[in-house]
Parts: C-alpha cells; sequence; structure tokens
C-alpha cells in the first residue's frame, strides 16, 4: 500500500485569478497571479506552488514550490496542506521527513480532503511518521472510502480480508473491494477476483461452488496476480470447476513461478514439477510456448468481464 504521490490539478485552475492566454501573454499571467500570492491570496499562493512543481509558466523548482504551499497551507488551505504533505512525505525541495508529512497531511485530512485521509492512513499502516496503528490506518482510510477514494476503497478492503485494525471479514473486504472496483481500480478488481475465488473455492461465506472460484480467479491470474494464476492452475491439475488441462495447469503454474525469487518459489516449483510427471514431452513444449507468449488481458476486457460475473454472480 502506497501513498498517492500528488494531487492532479490543473495548473490553470485559477479561480480568475489568470488572464485567458488568447488574450494576454503567458509573462503577464504570471505576474498577475505573482502580486495576487505576493497580497497574501491563498488561492494565489496554491496556484503558484503548482506553476512551480510542474515546470508551467516558471522554471520548475520544488523548493520554490514548498514555500508558496507553506504560505497557502498556514492559511488553512486544504489542498496546499496536502501537498505541502507530499513533498515533505517524497523529499522533494525540502528534507524528506514523514513526521512532518503526517502533520500536513492531518491538518488537510481534518478539513475532510480525502487524498490526505487516505495518505495518512498509509502511513498509521506503515508506521512512517507515527507509531504503527492499524486501527487508525482503517479510521482514515475509512473516512477517505466513504468519501468515493477508490485507493482507500481497496486499502480498507485488504485490512477487512487481513483482519487488520478491524475483526476479519470477507464480506466486508468484497463490499469495499467492489466499490473500487466499480470505478474501475485494477488492482481492487484483481483482488475482488481472488478473493471472490478463495471465498468460493472454500465455502467461506458463499455457497462452495468450483465452477464460479475458478471464473473469479480467471479474472485475477489474466492480470497477471501470481496467487490467483497458482490457485487456477491447481483448479485445471485437477478439474476441478474447469475440464481436468494439465497443458494448461502448466502454463498457469509456470506464469506464478517467474514473479518469485528462487528462495520463495519452491511451493510454485513443486506443484508445477508434479503436473509435469503426468504429461508428454510434447505437452510441456506446448505449456511453455503458451507461457511465453501469454500477456495479461486489456482492462476492457476486464472491466467488461467484471459487469458480466456481477450480473451472474451473487456477492456477499
Amino acid at each position: 500500500m502506497r501513498a498517492m504521490t500528488g494531487r492532479i490539478v490543473s495548473s490553470a485552475v485559477t479561480c480568475g485569478l489568470l488572464v485567458s492566454l488568447c488574450t494576454c501573454s503567458l509573462a503577464q499571467d504570471v505576474e498577475t497571479l505573482r502580486l495576487a500570492a505576493e497580497q497574501g491570496d491563498a488561492e494565489a499562493q496554491y496556484s503558484f506552488a503548482l506553476m512551480y512543481r510542474n515546470g508551467e509558466g516558471v522554471p520548475q523548482d520544488a523548493a520554490e514550490a514548498v514555500r508558496w504551499f507553506r504560505l497557502a497551507a498556514d492559511q488553512g488551505y486544504a489542498d496546499a496542506q496536502y501537498n505541502l504533505g507530499v513533498l515533505y512525505a517524497e523529499g522533494r525541495g525540502v528534507r524528506q521527513d514523514d513526521a512532518e508529512a503526517v502533520r500536513w497531511y492531518r491538518l488537510a485530512a481534518d478539513q475532510g480532503d480525502a487524498l490526505a485521509q487516505y495518505n495518512l492512513g498509509v502511513l498509521y499502516a506503515e508506521g512512517r511518521g507515527v507509531r504503527q496503528d492499524d486501527a487508525e490506518a482503517v479510521r482514515w482510510y475509512r473516512l477517505a472510502a466513504d468519501q468515493g477514494e477508490a485507493q482507500a476503497q481497496q486499502n480498507l478492503g485488504i485490512m477487512y480480508h487481513e483482519g487488520r485494525g478491524v475483526p476479519q471479514d470477507n464480506a466486508e473486504a468484497v463490499r469495499w473491494f467492489r466499490l473500487a472496483a466499480d470505478q474501475g481500480h485494477v488492482k481492487a478488481q484483481v483482488g475482488l477476483g481472488v478473493l471472490l475465488g478463495v471465498m468460493y473455492r472454500n465455502g467461506e461465506g458463499v455457497p462452495q461452488d468450483d465452477a464460479e472460484a475458478a471464473r473469479w480467479l480467471r479474472l485475477a491470474a489474466d492480470q497477471g496476480h501470481a496467487e490467483a494464476q497458482y490457485n487456477l492452475g491447481g483448479m485445471y491439475a485437477e478439474g476441478l470447476g474447469v475440464p481436468q488441462d494439465r497443458v494448461a495447469a502448466y502454463m498457469w503454474l509456470s506464469l506464478a513461478v517467474a514473479q518469485f525469487s528462487a528462495a520463495d518459489r519452491g511451493t510454485f516449483v513443486e506443484a508445477r514439477d508434479a503436473v509435469a510427471k503426468q504429461m508428454t514431452p510434447e505437452q510441456i513444449a506446448e505449456a511453455q510456448r503458451l507461457a511465453r507468449e501469454w500477456k495479461p488481458t486489456q482492462l476492457h476486457v476486464v472491466q467488461n468481464w467484471l459487469e458480466e460475473l456481477k450480473e451472474r454472480v451473487p456477492v456477499p
């Protein structure tokens, strides 16, 4: 789980302070904005900081961005507080300092800034700049998730799935993964596929159903998720929920093996080699070819498949 590295804000949005480039030179626009910023206008200071951060209209200068963000942040401007937190977290234009990042994120988060709330949750989950506290991470994730922040919804789903800071609850995990997935969040779509696949495979919170498990695992495996590829390979090997197909099993297990270091891939290698013992050399060669040629499914295909599955498959 990683903090987002910056809010996407149009540098052209200056609340009317910048004159249209069609009628005035860029230099005049910059001077107009500078004058307003120097007179203490917080929005102008924030916009000027964005220009220095992005190198738009002025030379890129992270230190100058920090200076102008700070002036706006000191006036309580939440967007500036959030962005100043990002720069402290990244060490851009200022010495890297997670504690200072926490301070500025908190000021913005207390004003309801969803990305600041999310980033504060990340820092609590990782123990950066604050004492590690999963319950506090969940609290901030939830505040951001309730505002529709997809990454916070994804992380809250993880916390429920792993029982970190909250009682373990796969039904709640699915609910939050679903909300993020519905916004097109790829990791949430993959996480939803893995979680539902395991739940249907083991009958946890849903009726045990190998065919539905295979469908959901395939969604995640097609995006390159190693755990899903491993489990799907095992299902093909045993013919659980799918027709038995050792070539497909070997291919999926090989793809899972390739994602781990030599020290961590033992279980995956053993499973693949056990399947290989029941295959002809020609079948192994075919499976290896398929693994070499495999590519992740395009995002729009995954999203379409997710919509189809949502209509057909009951989700807790």
